[in-house]
Order: C-alpha cells, then sequence, then structure tokens
C-alpha cells in the first residue's frame, strides 16, 4: 500500500483550497466595489471545487484503512488534483468562464473513474 502516495496529493488538495479561500476573501471586497460579482460568485471559488472534492477525501479515506491505496489509485489521485488546479484557474480567471464546464467534467470523470476502480477492488477481489 502506498500511505504516503495517496495523501501527497491530499495534502496539495488542501493546500489548493486553502489559497483559493484566501484569496476570494483578499478579493472580495474588490468585487463588490467594482460590482463586477455578487455574492454567490465570490464563494464560488470555495464552494465549486468542495463539490468534488469531498468525494476525493471520501474515497481515499476508504481506501487508506481497507488497504486499496495501489499504484493506480495514486495516479489517478494526481490526474484529479491536475484537474482541480485547471478549474480553479478557471475560476480565478475573468476569461474562463467557457472553460468551466469542461475543467468541471474533467475532474468528475477522473473522479468517478477512482471510484469504480475502488468499487470493483473490493467487490470483485482478484
Amino acid at each position: 500500500m502506498m500511505v504516503q502516495g495517496i495523501l501527497l496529493p491530499v495534502f496539495v488538495l488542501v493546500g489548493l483550497t486553502f489559497a483559493l479561500l484566501f484569496w476570494s476573501g483578499a478579493r472580495r471586497p474588490s468585487w463588490f466595489a467594482q460590482g463586477k460579482a455578487g455574492p454567490a460568485d465570490a464563494g464560488a471559488a470555495i464552494y465549486d471545487p468542495l463539490q468534488l472534492v469531498t468525494l476525493f477525501y471520501v474515497l481515499v479515506a476508504m481506501a487508506l484503512p481497507l488497504r486499496q491505496a495501489d499504484l493506480v489509485m495514486v495516479m489517478l489521485a494526481w490526474v484529479f488534483v491536475v484537474t482541480r488546479f485547471l478549474y480553479a484557474g478557471v475560476l480565478v480567471s475573468s476569461q474562463g468562464e467557457r472553460n468551466r464546464p469542461m475543467a468541471y467534467l474533467a475532474g468528475a470523470l477522473v473522479l468517478l473513474a477512482m471510484w469504480v476502480y475502488f468499487a470493483l477492488k473490493i467487490l470483485m477481489p482478484l
């Protein structure tokens, strides 16, 4: 089992979440002063990434004690983290609205693949 391997992407994702938290907190007054965003937009930088990330954290929390954190899970975890960075980049850029659904879908598909792989390993041991 690769404990450090599966936890490193978790730590990176936690760092990204805190960075977005501080970034959105610092940007919020200027968003409102310029009239460019409302409260929903200010919170999107935090709320949107947490929708999928929560499922990722649950999967890792289950995979560790069940000893299912193998190389495939670690590689998929890193791909998921990369998609979250792409999504965060779309959120913080002013030109990224067109790419937002694609970035979200990419992360969702990777996470779905992780869950399917995990479920198959648990339900159909080789």
